[in-house]
């Protein structure tokens, strides 16, 4: 019984921030959700991509279920995952992202949580796991790249939050006066030395 609530609760997780993930592009020109937003190149479409290949490959090649998804060999990996190329559209990363969940979601319904795994990508002596294991992992990448998303957002337009029924509207004046309690803050502690 605690398995079949781990999983659920798990999966409902997982469901919840892939969700979020995909709201952070919503209203956001083709520029805006494919440029560089920081040194490194981060950017929020590269981010679904990035999220959907990691998905595919551990709910797929760990546990010898391959992902119907056409994806580059894991020792191939050279950051074609971190951004969308100029053939690439919104539409496509999002559907292989959405069809990902469809196949993650088949490997977690049929497979229990102390089901055998194998990521060969992680070095010894972790390379032998299990669904719980791949699950927990999955979620941990799914929220930190989520929260990634969220501050890039933020940076663009200001929006922020995990879903629009709970989004409130900007009140850029308090915004401001807030920032500026911060700053104030940070710039009375500056000359402390420890």
């Amino acid at each position: 019984m605690i398995d079949e609530f781990a999983k659920d609760n798990l999966h409902g997780r997982l469901r919840r921030d892939r969700e979020a993930l995909l709201w952070k592009l919503d209203g956001l020109s083709e520029y805006d959700a494919r440029r560089p937003l920081t040194v490194t190149g981060t950017n929020l479409l590269g981010l679904v991509k990035h999220v959907a290949t990691v998905e595919a490959r551990y709910f797929g090649e760990v546990f010898d279920r391959p992902s119907p998804e056409r994806l580059p060999r894991w020792q191939d990996h050279n950051g074609s995952d971190l951004w969308a190329t100029e053939g690439e559209s919104r539409d496509q990363i999002i559907g292989f992202y959405r069809r990902t969940w469809e196949h993650s979601g088949a490997t977690i319904d049929e497979l229990p949580l102390d089901a055998p795994g194998h990521v060969p990508w992680w070095p010894e002596p972790f390379p032998n796991t299990n669904l719980f294991a791949v699950m927990v992992h999955v979620l941990g990448e799914t929220i930190r790249h989520t929260g990634h998303a969220d501050i890039l957002r933020e940076g663009l337009d200001g929006r922020t939050g995990m879903r629009a029924e709970h989004e409130k509207r900007i009140d850029e004046e308090a915004r401001a006066a807030y920032r500026a309690k911060i700053e104030r803050a940070a710039g009375s502690a500056a000359p402390i030395t420890a």
